[in-house]
């Protein structure tokens, strides 16, 4: 059977070739393995496109191990935390949230076979009016589909330019330390994504009250990413003009136009994101000991992995 694959680009096939250990002619036979590996695990039920189970494959540089753990983590994550991961039901409230226009998945990535950059302006919508939880489970459903449809992020990752304009003390009121922690376990040990860089700019004493309550629960690798700039100017050297958005006087595209295209992409996998809840775990039905998950995320936020026989 042919494999149901996005072909990549050549600069991307070429950097999945050399730093992911892709080998195309055994692509076929790396995810013949997994979904094998996948049909023996009584407890997970699992998507098995191909689209989907590269993406995990790529994420952890072919890695069989460590994809296995990924794909577990996925959903056992899903299953046991439901409340991260619903998706909004009411249709018209997701758009809604779209049309706040606070982030946005720009069109050029940085490079040929760069990664994908993302704006996000977390002070920009009105705390009277939505959470920062239900943000964040919107934000969480579109990974799930970019995973299927970005190779650029697949291959090469994210880079976050985070806008904190307008973030204020009512916004910093809305976290939640237990939720955070699940939330950056989540992002670092089971989804197949990569963030490169994190460039946080405009910055308040609202930000930096949030900042110094989520800074102890992230591991190490993941303060490494981020910076925290003070200038425009530091934050150009990182990621040129010509990379941002027109709104920001680069040559990005519309975020406007962005969000729009968003809620086209919503309706367009609405039955895909249905069928969502017919996968997860079983625990029960898992193999060896119970899960603890206070174990896993510490009581200071240092992260345990979680071990799949």
């Amino acid at each position: 059977m042919a494999l149901q694959l996005r072909p990549l680009t050549p600069a991307l096939q070429q950097k999945a070739i050399d730093e992911l250990n892709e080998n195309p002619n055994r692509i076929a036979e790396d995810l013949q393995m997994f979904r094998e590996w996948i049909l023996k695990q009584p407890h997970i039920r699992s998507r098995m496109d191909d689209q989907f189970l590269i993406a995990f494959l790529r994420g952890c540089k072919y890695s069989l191990e460590k994809a296995k753990k990924k794909l577990d983590g996925y959903y056992t994550m899903r299953t046991n935390f439901p409340e991260l991961f619903e998706s909004l039901i009411d249709e018209q409230r997701a758009r809604a949230i779209l049309r706040m226009c606070l982030g946005a998945h720009l069109p050029l990535p940085l490079g040929d076979d760069g990664p994908r950059i993302v704006l996000m302006r977390p002070g920009q919508y009105n705390p009277d009016l939505a959470s920062l939880y239900e943000l964040m489970r919107l934000d969480l459903l579109f990974k799930d589909l970019i995973i299927l449809e970005d190779d650029h992020v697949v291959v090469s990752g994210y880079v976050h330019l985070v806008d904190f304009a307008g973030f204020s003390s009512k916004h910093a009121l809305q976290f939640q330390p237990a939720k955070m922690r699940q939330l950056i376990y989540y992002t670092e040990e089971a989804l197949p994504i990569r963030t490169r860089a994190q460039h946080l700019f405009n910055t308040g004493s609202a930000f930096e009250t949030i900042f110094s309550m989520i800074k102890p629960l992230m591991p190490a690798k993941v303060k490494e990413r981020i910076m925290v700039h003070t200038s425009m100017e530091s934050v150009y050297e990182k990621v040129p003009l010509k990379y941002f958005p027109k709104e920001y006087g680069g040559k990005n595209g519309s975020i406007e136009e962005i969000s729009a295209a968003g809620e086209e992409m919503l309706m367009r996998y609405r039955e895909y994101l249905a069928e969502q809840k017919q996968y997860g775990t079983d625990e029960k039905l898992r193999p060896g000991k119970p899960i603890n998950f206070d174990a896993i995320f510490g009581a200071e936020g240092s992260f345990r992995k979680l071990e799949v026989d």
